[in-house]
């Protein structure tokens, strides 16, 4: 590591295991609804064990997504997720043009990360609507195509299976590629793998010089 950085704790253990038990079954569950979903052209395993390790791996999710809910809340790690409106479409802006346009010719990064506001404010939005409406509606169509008989009624009020189905494909394409693009943000650290690192060990190397690691921290919350 660099002398310029200084490591913070800032993803918490709980959070770095639900992290990963979630990307490994996202993939699983990609690869096993493209089975499911080209099973005439595409027969890695049988349409019958997609199915069965679909929904299987789709109840761990749903069994992790919970833990992360419950943990979030009762250590206030939750708060990492919710923006403020307090300022928000400036620094917005701020964050947009650093993306497409100060991250190429090297200006700081405007958000400066500390371990009780790890989240610049797009990613605050993005992921609390990920958290908070997509993965749980993902969840739910889910559900409800396990089960159609047994959901019937709650599918028709619904529009019925067809409309259920298609919102789980489209979040199905959502997710796909979200995937691509998290992994592609990840690597935007001061090295390519410093947050992927980070995700592993809990600490981010930041830079000394950063309000985080020598005066009082910039909090989205100010």
């Amino acid at each position: 590591m660099s002398s310029s950085h200084k490591s913070v704790y800032v993803h918490h253990a709980p959070i770095r295991v639900w992290h990963w038990v979630n990307a490994v079954g996202f993939v699983f569950l990609i690869l096993t609804g493209i089975q499911i979903r080209f099973a005439e052209n595409l027969q890695i395993v049988s349409l019958e064990e997609a199915i069965h390790l679909h929904n299987y791996v789709g109840f761990m999710v749903i069994h992790n997504y919970f833990l992360w809910l419950l943990y979030g809340l009762f250590s206030g790690q939750i708060r990492a997720y919710i923006p403020n409106p307090k300022r928000w479409i400036a620094r917005a802006k701020l964050q947009i043009r650093y993306y497409v346009y100060g991250i190429f010719v090297g200006d700081p990064n405007p958000h400066q990360m500390t371990e009780k506001n790890k989240f610049n404010v797009l990613q605050q939005k993005t992921y609390a609507t990920i958290m908070f409406v997509l993965i749980p509606a993902q969840m739910l169509s889910g559900l409800f195509l396990w089960k159609v008989q047994q959901f019937e009624n709650i599918i028709n009020m619904l529009g019925g299976t067809m409309i259920v189905n298609t919102v789980h494909v489209l979040l199905f394409f959502f997710f796909t590629s979200f995937i691509f693009g998290h992994i592609y943000l990840a690597t935007l650290g001061h090295t390519p793998l410093a947050h992927i690192k980070a995700m592993f060990t809990g600490y981010e190397e930041l830079d000394e010089a950063s309000p985080s690691t020598t005066k009082q921290p910039v909090s989205e919350y100010s």
